[in-house]
């Protein structure tokens, strides 16, 4: 055991020596949490930026663009007569949307001739173009029914059963589970789950690679040649570590007021199952790729796309089952799956009894992988000694 806490503080003094390695471990959870935080800390979409072509310049058509001005998620950048060049001015105003009200717009309406309104949506930023276009619906479709109920008001009918003639049902929509449509709520919690899974697989990837390449690992070798002691050995700093990664992390969600329920044994369950199919997988490449740097570029491959393959912003039943069955052997899938059912829907351990069995999967076998590959690779480094040995001593 002396041997062992002697070698973990070697272990230490190499993790705190590696300069790349400290920015990746403790730089870019706090940095990216920070950075993204504030990029929605806003909450939801705002101003909006639209341009309104009034070619009718009636009381009619002023209320609408009053209506518009009173909206939160627009802004209206401009009212104009006539069109102008807007496809010029795209590339620098980059309207979400122009809506045009055409000439003779409130005679037509009061003649019961329904104009049209065009609306032309900016479909480059599907997000904006998604906000804007349910907001003018909103705002239209509002003013559609005021005039309607204005019309048979006109025609001597009661307010009330104006109304009621109007409006043949009511509607009433329920938002649970983030019920303002939060942003923060919505992307920040994936986003910090996809950091730690990355800073997780490129800390790993390091931490065998790099005895490789520097020759530490013969040294090691000579204190045991069992690969459970060297897995372990690399292992306890971050596992010392990584606890204090999560709970800073955690403290991002009470910082930017996320409204979910983290704090609790089915989010701590799920939380130790991806960080040690992380660490294992990150070990593995490690062992597999005895180069620090080839190790890291092949874990990005993975980690870069796994936040969108997860099925997190986008639903996995848009996504080519192939892709999708691949993707639900990276950890971070199975992780925000849970994550969604614990912190949003109050779920417990039952409910993500498939999450845990196939992160369970995940570390058992890239473990065992591991562990194998790693006392082949013992073996082969000390018959090579032998040989060297045997050869000098000739």
């Amino acid at each position: 055991m002396k041997k062992f806490k002697r070698l973990v503080r070697i272990e230490f003094k190499r993790i705190f020596s590696n300069n790349v390695l400290l920015a990746i471990l403790f730089g870019a959870p706090i940095l990216y949490g920070f950075l993204f935080g504030y990029v929605y800390q806003q909450a939801k979409v705002v101003d909006l930026p639209i341009v309104i072509i009034d070619q009718d310049r009636s009381p009619t058509t002023d209320k609408i663009i009053d209506a518009f001005q009173d909206n939160e998620s627009l802004l209206v950048s401009d009212v104009r007569y006539s069109a102008g060049d807007i496809k010029a001015e795209m590339p620098i105003k980059q309207y979400a949307a122009v809506v045009t009200l055409p000439t003779d717009f409130e005679a037509n309406v009061f003649q019961k001739k329904h104009p049209e309104i065009r609306v032309d949506l900016n479909m480059a930023n599907i997000l904006n173009a998604n906000t804007a276009s349910k907001s003018i619906q909103s705002v239209l479709m509002t003013l559609n029914a005021g005039m309607e109920i204005e019309g048979l008001k006109k025609q001597g009918m009661h307010p009330t059963q104006a109304f009621s003639q109007y409006e043949s049902f009511k509607i009433n929509f329920n938002k649970l589970y983030n019920s303002t449509g939060n942003y923060v709520t919505f992307m920040l919690p994936g986003l910090l789950a996809g950091i730690m899974q990355q800073v997780i697989f490129l800390a790993m990837a390091l931490v065998f690679a790099r005895d490789f390449e520097d020759g530490y690992f013969g040294s090691l070798i000579k204190e045991s040649k069992s690969s459970l002691y060297h897995i372990a050995l690399k292992a306890t700093p971050f596992l010392l570590m990584l606890p204090f990664m999560w709970l800073a992390v955690s403290l991002f969600f009470p910082y930017f007021n996320i409204d979910a329920d983290i704090f609790n044994f089915p989010m701590l369950v799920l939380t130790i199952l991806l960080t040690l199919a992380s660490m294992v997988i990150g070990m593995l490449f490690s062992i597999a790729i005895p180069s620090q740097l080839k190790a890291t570029e092949l874990l990005m491959v993975i980690s870069t796309p796994a936040f969108i393959l997860s099925g997190f912003t986008w639903p996995t039943m848009a996504i080519p089952s192939a892709i999708t069955n691949i993707a639900q052997f990276i950890p971070l899938t199975q992780f925000l799956s849970g994550f969604r059912k614990i912190a949003f829907y109050g779920g417990n351990l039952a409910s993500i009894k498939t999450e845990i069995g196939i992160l369970l999967l995940i570390t058992a076998v890239a473990f065992m992988v591991m562990v194998i590959l790693l006392q082949v690779k013992i073996r082969l480094f000390e018959k090579k000694r032998r040989n060297t040995a045997e050869v000098l001593g000739a």
